[in-house]
């Protein structure tokens, strides 16, 4: 039993499941000591603040940077406190050289642990140093505690820089972007199928494959091959069905005008063939006055040679006498006037006046045609609120309402009804508004011209919000 025990026994200090000499090796808390050592950072400390208000801590913050912290009501203060016991921007903890140093004013409350012990701040103005209105006391890396200053408490102790976080990047999947994502082969392959398709289609239509031009091809033999090319011809005017002896005068005429124009440069046309041409078209605008009056009266005076066809008036007062029953100027059947020569009112003008019955004759009676008229009924009026002289101007519109009828039977003779006019009337007599209702047979155009003779009438004040006045008006044709 003892070998069996002192076989299996372990050793002091021997955890169960350690081997025999393994039990000096991990002690408790060896472990712990060299993480610390390892998490310690190089350096001096920084300093750590915590802002305490209504017994919450609102706000914890590490200062990074060894700098001066500074509190009040400016926003440019680091830590903005709502207090008037400080300044607006009040150095409480101040970096003079590597050593930080604590800056209190008179009212302050607060217990500070440094290496002297814990004192409060009442007790640190004997051993403070006095800068200005203020107490400056210097702290160590292990000094801590807390200053309150109004409502606001600030908690501060010194503790090792945080480890710099690494920047972040981003996955692999991400960093490769736009370009790890392109099909490459496909990419070039498409590139290169647009380019060629491309530049044939830019070959084609550019003129890189025309044959260069000779600069040195004088421009004289471009010019002396125009030379040769025959004159544009001349149009000549076509021939027309004229008389037998419009006819015969026509080729003298024409071949007048080119023994003229031979001689004279070429395309030109001389005054001779110019008025023969005018004649000629003379000749034929009389002819076609003629067809259009469908007989022979007109063709007989053109066909006369001691008067110029192109004046008809000098044909009607010619001492020849104009009839309609002999002579060369022959009226159609729908004239029955004689015009004798060294009459007054010889010419054509005459003509115009016959009616067939000889000269002197006039032409009737004028008489004037009037369109049909109508009147306006006015009905009896009723209004919300009494107007004291509604009646009156009503009765002044009636002639108005009148013309606008009579304008709207100018263009529907026939037309007939009546309409009731809503006239809104302002406190003060202006007339607000003018509807047309219950209309019946009018057009619309005569409802809006009512409407506005309406609109433009003024009432008697009735006070309070008004009146709504409804003016019933019936339009019929007068005679009947």
């Amino acid at each position: 039993m003892s070998q069996t025990h002192s076989g299996s026994g372990m050793g002091p200090g021997q955890q169960p499941g350690q081997q025999p000499g393994q039990a000096g090796q991990n002690r408790p808390g060896q472990m712990t000591a060299v993480m610390r050592a390892v998490a310690q950072q190089a350096g001096p400390k920084v300093l750590r603040i915590g802002l305490v208000q209504g017994g919450r801590v609102i706000e914890e913050r590490i200062i990074k940077q060894r700098t001066s912290v500074t509190v009040g009501t400016s926003e440019k203060s680091m830590f903005v406190i709502p207090s008037q016991s400080v300044p607006a921007s009040f150095k409480l903890f101040e970096l003079i050289g590597s050593d930080y140093y604590l800056n209190f004013l008179d009212g302050m409350k607060g217990r500070v642990a440094l290496q002297t012990g814990i004192s409060d701040i009442e007790g640190l103005r004997g051993q403070a140093r006095k800068v200005g209105n203020a107490y400056q006391v210097r702290l160590t890396e292990e000094a801590r505690g807390k200053i309150v200053v109004g409502e606001t408490t600030f908690l501060f102790q010194f503790v090792a820089p945080p480890p710099p976080q690494p920047r972040p990047q981003l996955p692999l999947s991400v960093k490769g972007g736009l370009a790890s994502q392109i099909d490459w082969d496909l990419t070039i392959i498409a590139a290169f199928s647009f380019l060629l398709h491309f530049g044939l289609i830019g070959a084609m239509y550019s003129d890189w494959m025309d044959p260069p031009v000779n600069e040195d091809i004088n421009i004289q033999s471009l010019i002396d091959p125009l030379k040769s090319l025959p004159a544009t011809p001349t149009e000549t005017p076509p021939e027309t069905a004229t008389s037998p002896e419009a006819k015969a005068t026509a080729p003298t005429k024409e071949s007048g005008a080119t023994k003229t124009s031979g001689g004279g440069p070429k395309g030109a046309v001389s005054d001779k063939a110019a008025a023969a041409l005018s004649q000629q078209a003379d000749a034929m605008q009389m002819q076609m006055l003629a067809a259009f009056g469908g007989n022979s009266a007109v063709q007989g005076a053109l066909n006369r040679s001691d008067i110029p066809p192109a004046d008809l008036s000098g044909v009607a007062s010619s001492g020849a006498g104009v009839s309609n029953t002999g002579g060369d100027l022959r009226l159609g059947s729908g004239g029955g006037g004689v015009v004798q020569p060294g009459k007054a009112g010889g010419g054509l003008a005459g003509i115009g006046n016959s009616g067939g019955g000889g000269v002197g004759a006039g032409a009737g009676k004028e008489t004037a045609v009037k369109g049909p008229t109508g009147d306006a009924q006015i009905g009896a009026t009723t209004a919300s609120v009494p107007v004291s002289n509604a009646e009156r101007v009503v009765a002044g519109l009636r002639p108005k309402f009148r013309a606008c009828y009579n304008k709207g039977l100018a263009s529907d003779p026939g037309m007939a009804g009546g309409v009731t006019i809503v006239t809104k009337v302002a406190p003060n007599g202006e007339v607000t508004a003018a509807d047309g209702s219950n209309v019946s047979g009018l057009s619309p155009d005569v409802v809006s011209c009512i409407q506005r003779v309406v609109r433009n009438a003024q009432f008697d004040a009735p006070g309070g919000s008004g009146s709504t006045i409804n003016i019933p008006v019936k339009f019929v044709q007068q005679g009947k």
